[in-house]
């Protein structure tokens, strides 16, 4: 989706952190965006910022808890009323839930699995079909982490949901192709935004059985990073992994040597014997993955997939 001007984007978890970065760069750029979010406080913030700025017409705000299904129905009713058919998904809502497995609880493993992956599948579910349908192509931004490609200890529900992420796009990737619907999985690395709020997030039926409750509270109060990437310019490549269709958007070039030596035990894990080629020949469809090597071979052109 190179010309994206005109275009409508709907966000979600859009009107604070990365997602309200992707609306700024998106409105800048002359897109249509609606802004959702679960927060009433960000909503408003959000909506006065964009009214300061003269592009409170091309933003649209709305209420959502991305959990409800029907609620997402209605968003993207009033969406296509609003704006018109909708062209670019993001989905980005989601929080930053970490802590220890030996800590974690059911409610820890719920609330997260409810909203990382069970709002991803329902932003797909409601709105791949009306970009199917209009036939205009369009483009699903899901975000993931550097965590879903580089997990690290004490982050084993946010790793496994976020890898789960990564996976889900890469095998949508080809498979949408066809239809002039690009697919990127979004890892960022440290961008400022509201993570630190998790526990504020937290809704009450999933406080009762966490394990997680003292390390929200030192979440909390977590001095603040100097060096994390603004929202501004995250959403900015977000926009420009868009328009170049990149499989993977990553944000920041320190993670490259940590990404490869996972890439590197992984092969050299496997086992060191030789080919049965007649397994190989009968299970073909299974060993490769031709999205991988197209994006192999544009990065040895010295160009993005188009």
């Amino acid at each position: 989706m190179r010309d994206v001007e005109g275009k409508v984007a709907f966000i979600t978890g859009g009107a604070s952190g990365i997602g309200l970065g992707m609306a700024i760069a998106f409105a800048g750029a002359g897109m249509k965006v609606v802004v959702s979010d679960f927060r009433r406080d960000h909503l408003e913030e959000s909506a006065a910022y964009f009214k300061r700025k003269n592009l409170e017409k091309n933003v649209h705000h709305l209420r959502l808890d991305v959990t409800d299904r029907a609620a997402f129905a209605a968003a993207a009713d009033e969406s296509e009323r609003v704006f018109g058919k909708v062209h670019v998904l993001c989905n980005n809502a989601g929080m930053g839930i970490l802590g220890p497995v030996k800590q974690a609880k059911f409610d820890d493993w719920d609330w997260a699995m409810e909203v990382m992956m069970g709002g991803v599948v329902n932003g797909i579910q409601t709105f791949l079909p009306r970009i199917l349908h209009h036939g205009e192509g369009g483009h699903i931004v899901t975000t993931s982490s550097m965590g879903g490609v580089l997990p690290l200890a004490g982050s084993p529900i946010y790793s496994a949901i976020k890898a789960g992420v990564v996976g889900m796009c890469e095998a949508m990737r080809g498979e949408l192709a066809g239809d002039g619907i690009g697919v990127s999985a979004f890892c960022p690395g440290p961008v400022s935004t509201n993570i630190h709020e998790v526990g504020l997030m937290r809704p009450e039926k999933y406080r009762k059985d966490s394990g997680y409750a003292e390390k929200e509270k030192e979440l909390a109060d977590r001095p603040e990073f100097i060096n994390e990437m603004s929202i501004e310019e995250c959403g900015e490549r977000v926009l420009r992994g868009i328009r170049r269709n990149d499989l993977y958007i990553f944000t920041h070039r320190e993670f490259k040597e940590g990404v490869a030596e996972r890439m590197q035990a992984m092969l050299a894990s496997f086992p060191d014997e030789e080919i049965n080629r007649a397994r190989a020949k009968e299970f073909s469809f299974l060993i490769s993955n031709p999205v991988f090597r197209q994006v192999i071979e544009a990065a040895g052109k010295g160009k993005k997939p188009a």
